[in-house]
């Protein structure tokens, strides 16, 4: 049984297209429970030294207005810092923001709420969540075994492992649907599932 693809199931995905100032755009949005308290998974995902256990060596200027860079991935600034409930970064670029919120559950949990919004120029339709969705799964399954003890050797390394590369394939499939749901056409969300595919799991033997 592959461990990585079990826990695709504990994350509810949704893309929708809304209309803002700043024109229409399309949101891509993830919500995971985490068997954390907040404060605790608050410092996970905001402190650089423990990113980079579950995600990638970041660096940059850590407050309010400062900017960050992710190791061989896009950086960003830092829009809005509210701990330990929410912040809100540029990434990539200006017009695609990220946002992540969290929510106290029962039993010291919190539900991780991320929002990532494109401008429906750049995403085409809503089968552009499909170019950010599973790489957004990978990181939250790295931050779910890092909270509970099951991290595993260096998680740039790992996202290249056959387990992940099976695991970014059903997250696209999964992301495909969600797509669909969210108003995109048949051959929409095949164009954008076969860029995704390519890559996030660029394994041929595996035939994309």
């Amino acid at each position: 049984m592959n461990e990585y693809i079990v826990e695709l199931a504990d994350v509810h995905r949704h893309v929708s297209r809304e209309s803002s100032d700043a024109g229409e755009l399309v949101r891509v949005t993830l919500r995971r429970p985490f068997a954390a308290e907040t404060h605790d998974l608050w410092h996970a995902v905001t402190d650089p030294d423990l990113i980079s256990r579950w995600f990638m060596p970041i660096s940059g200027d850590f407050r309010e207005g400062g900017h960050f860079d992710l190791q061989g991935n896009a950086g960003g600034d830092i829009e809005q810092c509210d701990p330990p409930r929410t912040f809100r970064v540029t990434f990539g670029d200006a017009s695609s923001v990220v946002t992540v919120t969290m929510h106290e559950l029962a039993g010291d949990r919190t539900e991780l709420v991320l929002d990532h919004t494109v401008p429906v120029t750049v995403a085409g339709s809503t089968a552009g969540a499909l170019y950010v969705g599973p790489g957004w799964d990978g990181a939250l399954v790295g931050l779910a075994r890092f909270i509970d003890g099951r991290a595993e050797g260096d998680p740039v390394q790992a996202i290249n492992s056959p387990k992940m590369i099976q695991f970014s394939r059903q997250s696209v499939a999964l992301w495909a649907d969600a797509a669909a749901m969210g108003g995109a056409s048949a051959q929409e969300v095949e164009t954008a599932r076969q860029v995704a595919l390519a890559q996030f799991a660029p394994d041929p033997a595996l035939g994309n």
